[in-house]
C-alpha cells in the first residue's frame, strides 16, 4: 500500500514537510510505503475550465506545461492521499488550490479516480485560519467521494518551529497511526 503526500509550500522542506514526515514515520512503522511530491521550484497552474477533461475522459488535464498531471498520476497510483498547505491569508497557498481544482475536475469528468481512497490533511500555520485551510483541503476529499481519517495541524512560522508544537507532532504521528489501521483495514 501506498500513500502520496503532496506539500502545498513553495518552501522546499519547511514546515509543512516537517509535519508530513511525523505521518509518514507512523505509516512506514507499519510497513506502508510513502512518497512526498514537494510544489516548490515547480509550476502549476490554477484550472481554465476549459471542460476539455470532460470530453476526452483520460484521466488527464489538458493542460499540459506543468506538472499537475504527474500529481493526478500519483493520486490515481495511491491508496491513501495527503494535502498539506501552509496557511496563506486564512486559506490553502495557491498552488494547492490549483491542484485542487485541477486534480478534482479530472476525477469528476472521469467517474471518480479516487473514490474511496483514504485523505488526511495537514496545516502550518502561526497563529490563525488553520480550521479554514484544512475546510478546504477537506472539501476535495468530500467531492471526491475520498475516506477522511483526519487532520494535523501544527504551530510556527520560521522552519523549524513546528517541532516545538508538542501537542501538533503528537497530532500529526496519531494522524499517520490511525491512517495506516484503516488502510489495512479497507485492505483486508
Amino acid at each position: 500500500m501506498k500513500v502520496v503526500a503532496f506539500n502545498g509550500s513553495p518552501r522546499k522542506d519547511g514546515n509543512t514537510a516537517i509535519l508530513i514526515n511525523y505521518v509518514f514515520r507512523e505509516l512506514e512503522k507499519e510497513g506502508l510505503e510513502t512518497e512526498l511530491v514537494q510544489f516548490s521550484g515547480k509550476k502549476i497552474h490554477g484550472c481554465r475550465a476549459c471542460y476539455k477533461c470532460f470530453e476526452n475522459k483520460d484521466r488527464r488535464c489538458s493542460v499540459k506545461d506543468d506538472f499537475a498531471n504527474e500529481c493526478i498520476e500519483k493520486m490515481i497510483d495511491a491508496d491513501g492521499i495527503i494535502l498539506g498547505s501552509p496557511v496563506y491569508f486564512a486559506d490553502v497557498t495557491a498552488e494547492m488550490k490549483a491542484l485542487i481544482d485541477r486534480a478534482g475536475f479530472v476525477s469528476l469528468a472521469n467517474n471518480g479516480l479516487y473514490k474511496n481512497k483514504v485523505g488526511a490533511s495537514v496545516a502550518a500555520l502561526r497563529r490563525t485560519g488553520g480550521i479554514h485551510t484544512l475546510d478546504s483541503l477537506n472539501h476535495f476529499f468530500l467531492a471526491g467521494q475520498i475516506i477522511i481519517v483526519g487532520r494535523g495541524i501544527g504551530i510556527g512560522r520560521n522552519i523549524g518551529e513546528v517541532e516545538k508544537d508538542e501537542e501538533g507532532i503528537q497530532m500529526v504521528k496519531t494522524l499517520g497511526q490511525r491512517m495506516a489501521w484503516l488502510l489495512k483495514k479497507l485492505s483486508g
